[in-house]
């Protein structure tokens, strides 16, 4: 039987498991629940890829971020190194995935490659720091840029109320889950038509930038370099952070890889095009920003994409707001889309109560993993001060990601005869931890009280761990029957109300 954390999924691939609950014993799912055996199917080719990276990496942080990187970087010049920079980092991060989620065929993500190179408590944790605040808050404040920018055409001049911010918020995140819970298939459908909107969008912010330039209008690159007395060293991580927040997604191909067709060939080239295509993107528009709003306005603006259209589309101008609100959808479609497979990969684990592993037998969407973090996700956007919540989880997220490519260095010192279909050279992910360890150990120096709130929040989960995944809790889980026995109950009226079962088929 399962336990509240710790379920026995993983060892019952294969059996179409809707229990009988009074008799304790496995009965067979119905004939016609669905075409084919129950399982996630490979769906994902390149270009697909592509788009749900592109889709969900582009979201509101380059249309916001870009106060944020000047203030901290100290100068125009150093904000566009900070940009080239964090692509250049992200690209790092994302070869070094790539070669661990060729290697290591199962969803997941960070949560899997933790779990085979560092071991359960470490994967455990990430898992925790996932659920906990990372996904949620991360989403909500995506989420709120959607009902913002959303309402912005119909409130302007003025700000748009937060209920009604709310409630546009609400309606976005409940389509998203539907979405998700439906299809793979229309899932990345529409995140390829979001991405063609997104890309439109910033040829709207670039081409006009360009324009400006070309005509000789470079007054604002004058003293690029030179920096502000008042920006200190400390600053630069925060710098890094607001940058790095604007590529956040580069991973989250890693997170669906069983749902992707010749991972071995498909994973890296999807990384390496999405990448380059979002670095070239980002790089564009921030020298179209800089060259049109002057330093002053961009530091002062909360929204630097409505500013620069204003000057430069005029009338026109309100199409940008839409499109910004549309590039959001798709960064929640993506977000959601690859989170719901890290507890449903930890589910079946053993880590994630058993429930959250199975498969609609006629969608085959994971949608007790899908549903997970939608009633949290709507109390952070009604209740919560959901943007203090970023600098809670920022520095766990990226040590969790430092420790991911440290567990592949670990591998390779360790156990130099695995076989690796893509391989990328070992200073790759030296540099990637080095870079993510000291990010984190510049913002502890810079903000030692909100990067320790988010370390403290992530050890909530140690105890959890210990008493219910842990070799130890499981054996005092023994005592703990009854426990036991009332989640089975739960488990199997949940299943007969979603209609899912555990996968039939072994897909890694």
């Amino acid at each position: 039987m399962s336990s509240p954390i710790g379920g026995g999924g993983g060892g019952d691939v294969g059996v179409c498991d809707v229990t009988d609950a009074s008799r304790r014993r496995p009965v067979s799912a119905p004939p016609a629940a669905g075409p084919g055996p129950v399982a996630l199917r490979r769906k994902i080719g390149l270009w697909r890829g592509v788009s749900v990276l592109v889709g969900t990496v582009v979201g509101s942080g380059v249309f916001i971020s870009p106060s944020g990187v000047l203030r901290h970087s100290g100068s125009p010049g150093w904000a566009l190194a900070v940009w080239l920079a964090c692509g250049l980092l992200s690209l790092l991060g994302a070869l070094s995935y790539a070669e661990l989620g060729t290697t290591y065929h199962k969803s997941g993500g960070h949560y899997v490659y933790l779990l085979e190179t560092l071991g359960p408590a470490t994967a455990f944790l990430r898992l925790w720091a996932e659920f906990i605040i990372v996904r949620p808050a991360i989403t909500a404040v995506v989420a709120l840029a959607f009902g913002r920018y959303a309402l912005a055409p119909a409130f302007s001049p003025c700000p748009p109320p937060l209920l009604a911010v709310q409630l546009v918020t609400a309606l976005a995140v409940t389509l998203v889950v539907f979405v998700n819970a439906w299809s793979v298939s229309w899932t990345a459908r529409i995140q390829a038509v979001l991405v063609v909107v997104k890309l439109g969008a910033i040829a709207l912010i670039a081409v006009p930038g360009l324009v400006h330039i070309a005509r000789g209008h470079t007054e604002n690159f004058v003293g690029a370099f030179v920096v502000r007395p008042e920006r200190s060293v400390g600053t630069l991580p925060l710098a890094l952070y607001a940058g790095m927040f604007a590529y956040a997604g580069w991973f989250y191909m890693n997170f669906v890889t069983e749902e992707v067709k010749s991972p071995e060939r498909t994973l890296p080239l999807a990384i390496c095009i999405s990448m380059a295509i979002v670095t070239a993107s980002y790089l564009v528009m921030n020298v179209a920003y800089l060259a049109v709003l002057s330093e002053p306005a961009i530091l002062a603006s909360p929204a630097v994409a409505m500013n620069f259209a204003e000057k430069t589309l005029g009338s026109f101008s309100t199409i940008i707001p839409i499109l910004v609100s549309l590039s959001c959808m798709g960064s929640m479609l993506g977000g959601f889309f690859a989170s719901a497979r890290m507890f449903f990969v930890a589910s079946r684990e053993s880590h994630w109560p058993r429930l959250f592993s199975m498969i609609h037998v006629r969608r085959h969407t994971p949608l007790p993993a899908v549903l997970l973090l939608y009633p949290l996700l709507l109390c952070m956007v009604f209740v919560g001060d959901v943007y203090s919540l970023l600098h809670f989880c920022s520095a766990p997220r990226w040590f969790f990601m430092g420790l991911v490519t440290l567990g592949l260095v670990r591998q390779r010192l360790r156990r130099p005869g695995i076989q690796r279909p893509f391989r990328v050279p070992l200073l790759v992910p030296v540099t990637f931890t080095l870079c993510c360890l000291g990010m984190v150990l510049a913002s502890l120096y810079a903000d030692p009280v909100n990067v320790g709130v988010g370390f403290l929040i992530t050890l909530t989960g140690a105890p959890v761990y210990a008493l219910t995944a842990s070799p130890w809790g499981r054996r005092l889980r023994r005592r703990w029957r009854w426990a036991d026995r009332l989640l089975a109950r739960l488990t199997v009226e949940m299943q007969l109300l979603m209609e899912v079962v555990p996968q039939e088929v072994v897909t890694y």
